[in-house]
């Protein structure tokens, strides 16, 4: 055994510098409670064997207020997922020049959902008395949890935490030490390479976008006559694809083909939109035709 100093890969100590990993965990009662009895009757009643079926009851079915925290969750994760880089299971790499905007989103995000629970939580006696109706002989009052147990089901909390880039030491055999430096070098290079992948997906699909919203509806009148109609474009899309340029031209982890290729993308991209806002692209048609030729020849570089 020999004291073996494992380095971090010139990779994270650049990512370190440059980003921090965050984690948001969104907690949600599911509102569900598996019946044996039920299942039971179930499986007797089509001549089965116990055990091969189990029924699950919606404590509040279709109740909006419920369903309100519950896809409140899903928008989160979704938005996460659309702010962030893959680290691991657990965490997600944000670069730091977007995490002041990202911290604010989150916080708005964590206000609603506050709201949307206390809106549950004062209304929860009600909504129990009224799934006793709905529920018929089904109802059971001890699967419903007392309000105060019931808040602590529902919680959401954001995790920061700084990238790891000094280096620790660890006791090993030299062809333990040599393994666990190519593994350590391999996921070091999966990591960064799926970020510029993940940065060309986002890039070009920001690209797409705009490029069709520049375009037109091409039809026919009641004579058989062409038509062409403008598509409509949105003060969402063209913010989007300006705040995504923004994050790519300071948020570079790793420097080959793919990379050098989105940098030349995102340049040509920041010079294409400087200047140009939603109202000049819905009233110029000069403007939008030029923006979307460019476009275009910036998203032919990728295919």
């Amino acid at each position: 055994m020999m004291n073996f100093e494992l380095q971090q890969p010139n990779h994270i100590v650049s990512l370190a510098t440059s980003s921090v990993l965050v984690s948001v965990d969104v907690n949600v009662w599911t509102a569900t409670k598996q019946d044996k009895g039920i299942s039971d009757e179930v499986t007797t009643m089509k001549k089965a064997e116990s055990g091969t079926g189990k029924f699950t009851k919606y404590l509040f079915a279709h109740n909006p207020k419920h369903h309100r925290i519950v896809k409140l969750r899903q928008l989160i994760y979704k938005w996460l997922k659309s702010s962030t880089y893959r680290w691991n299971n657990s965490q997600d790499l944000l670069p730091t020049i977007d995490l002041e905007k990202f911290k604010d989103e989150y916080h708005e995000y964590e206000r609603e959902f506050t709201t949307a629970v206390e809106d549950f939580l004062v209304n929860y006696q009600n909504l129990v008395s009224d799934m006793a109706f709905k529920q018929g002989d089904m109802f059971d009052v001890t699967d419903y949890p007392d309000v105060v147990t019931l808040r602590q089901k529902f919680n959401c909390r954001l995790f920061v935490a700084e990238v790891p880039s000094h280096d620790f030491r660890c006791q090993v055999s030299q062809d333990i030490a040599d393994d666990l430096k190519n593994q350590y070098q391999e996921q070091a290079n999966i990591i960064v390479n799926s970020v510029v992948d993940e940065q060309v997906a986002r890039i070009t699909d920001v690209i797409e976008s705009i490029s069709h919203c520049c375009g037109v509806i091409e039809g026919t009148d009641k004579d058989g006559n062409p038509t062409f109609k403008k598509r409509a474009i949105y003060d969402t899309t063209i913010n989007r694809a300006k705040a995504l340029v923004n994050t790519i031209k300071h948020f570079s982890p790793i420097e080959n083909e793919a990379s050098a290729k989105l940098q030349q993308a995102v340049v040509a991209m920041d010079k294409t939109l400087n200047g140009v806002s939603t109202e000049l692209l819905r009233d110029s048609d000069a403007v939008r035709d030029r923006v979307k030729s460019e476009l275009d020849d910036i998203l032919s570089k990728f295919n």
